[in-house]
């Protein structure tokens, strides 16, 4: 695959979700022409066979364009309801006694069946339940294994089927669904890079996707619940990447405990090298309107100046009347944020202490390296991915190419911060090594005659996690000359 698409004028990367108002090839292309560097594709909507023209279209335009492009599937996950009621709907009122129980009957004002024996075992009283994304609250006061009686909080009119969140207990459900092993076999039969797991509560939950991935995909956990967060330095360590999915983490906790927490999940996923994306209502106006509030840009520019890898859409790009205004405007955010003189020092607030290994202390090197020496980019050769991975932890003030031999890395490199990943053949020797680096800065324009760049890669070559090179090149005019063709 030859690349051809030039890398972006800057390092956070931009993830769009694909749906009704964007799933066709001439609506991806256009998105990916206005900034999207991945597309997510939510498998809680629609069925399977829909999502396979998307995918292939994704792939068609990559190989067009010559440049890996990234897919992430997103599982629905163990999403809790109420059942249905006589009349459809029912008014709560704040006081009154509500239960919830598991017969099966149609509910009405005083009760409705709840179809998950989880919560029966794990209620307590005090317990909180939140319905139909936080709207309305109950509390228990009572419980058995059949009942659950509790106090209207926050009233409201609560109608079939809608959603319920339990944010003070930890449930004894199982991470994955059968839609979600099935969904996840699907998505890995068609080629995705990336797949999400939904309402993670514990490390644990993060094995049998694992295992069902079999290493056909990277895994990122979403941060969506308490009883994630307070475990969230082993989830993180568990997983190969995470998502600030602010939406029902919005709904479990107070709204003013969400930032703070957005801070910390970022900045644990910064410590261990792995990516992080926020995501969640982040210019949710633009949903309706072609313009976003001067508070969505702002939340969109801390999440720049916090260092998250990535930065998401949903309903903007899936549903929106706006979704090629909506990527072209994350991109502008992004880019003015990146530009403001005071943003390495932000991005650098966080303090990360390299791990005891050749390839962090490396890492850490060639940033410095960067900053002194003024180099414009860092080279590195990759097969795993795990190089770039530990460079990209460093936030070096210069983009870094990478160059792998693996086109499955490559694409899984597009939610990483600051990589302009590049499918190409492998070196087989030092000289040949620094000749394709020099070469490849030239073609994709992140240098030039004068210039100066860093390599990064392992000696012996094509050796997995065996990064022990550092060495600074100077580009000279003589290699300018004559170069036309490019290399795959």
């Amino acid at each position: 695959m030859t690349d051809l698409f030039p890398p972006r004028n800057r390092k956070v990367r931009v993830l769009a979700t694909l749906g009704p108002a964007s799933s066709t090839p001439e609506m991806i292309a256009k998105l990916f022409a206005a900034g999207a560097d991945a597309f997510r594709v939510n498998m809680s909507h629609g069925d399977q066979e829909s999502k396979r023209p998307v995918i292939a279209a994704i792939r068609s335009i990559e190989k067009t364009l010559g440049r890996p492009t990234t897919i992430l599937a997103d599982l629905q996950g163990p999403k809790l309801r109420v059942g249905q009621f006589a009349d459809g709907k029912v008014p709560l009122e704040t006081g009154q006694r509500f239960v919830l129980d598991r017969d099966e009957a149609l509910g009405d004002t005083t009760r409705v069946r709840l179809p998950h024996r989880e919560i029966f075992a794990a209620a307590e009283d005090g317990a909180r339940l939140l319905l139909d994304d936080g709207k309305m609250v109950l509390r228990v006061v009572d419980h058995d294994a059949d009942r659950i009686v509790t106090e209207v909080v926050v009233g409201g009119m609560l109608s079939n089927n809608k959603g319920l969140n339990v944010p003070d207990m930890v449930l004894p459900l199982a991470a994955l669904t059968e839609k979600d092993r099935s969904d996840m076999a699907f998505a890995l039969d068609v080629g995705v890079d990336w797949i999400a797991m939904s309402f993670v509560q514990r490390p644990e939950d993060l094995a049998e996707g694992r295992k069902l991935i079999g290493g056909r995909a990277a895994l990122l956990a979403k941060i969506e619940k308490p009883s994630a967060v307070a475990r969230l330095e082993e989830i993180v360590e568990h997983c190969d990447g995470v998502m600030v999915a602010r939406g029902d983490l919005g709904v479990e906790l107070p709204p003013q405990s969400v930032p703070p927490l957005q801070k910390r999940i970022v900045e644990t996923a910064r410590r261990q090298g792995k990516p992080v994306v926020v995501a969640t209502q982040m210019l949710e106006s633009m949903i309706t309107s072609p313009s976003p509030t001067r508070a969505e840009v702002s939340d969109v520019a801390t999440a720049v100046y916090d260092g998250a890898d990535a930065i998401m859409l949903s309903a903007e790009s899936a549903a929106g009347a706006w979704p090629i205004e909506s990527v072209t405007m994350m991109d502008l955010i992004a880019v003015s944020v990146e530009e403001d003189p005071a943003h390495g020092d932000r991005v650098h607030f966080t303090v990360l202490k390299p791990d005891p290994t050749t390839a962090d202390a490396l890492a850490e090197a060639a940033k410095g390296i960067a900053l002194t020496a003024s180099a414009k980019a860092i080279v590195c050769f990759t097969s795993s991915g795990s190089t770039a991975r530990r460079i990209a932890r460093e936030r070096p003030s210069v983009p870094i190419l990478v160059l792998t031999p693996e086109l499955d890395t490559a694409r899984k490199l597009g939610l990483l911060w600051g990589v302009h990943a590049v499918h190409t053949r492998d070196v087989d020797s030092f000289e040949e090594m620094v000749g394709k680096a020099k070469r490849m800065a030239l073609r994709h324009g992140i240098a030039g005659a004068g210039d100066s760049i860093i390599i990064c890669a392992g000696v012996p070559f094509k050796t997995p996690g065996s990064t022990n090179v550092l060495h600074v090149v100077r580009l000279i005019g003589d290699e300018l000359k004559g170069y036309e063709a490019p290399e795959a």
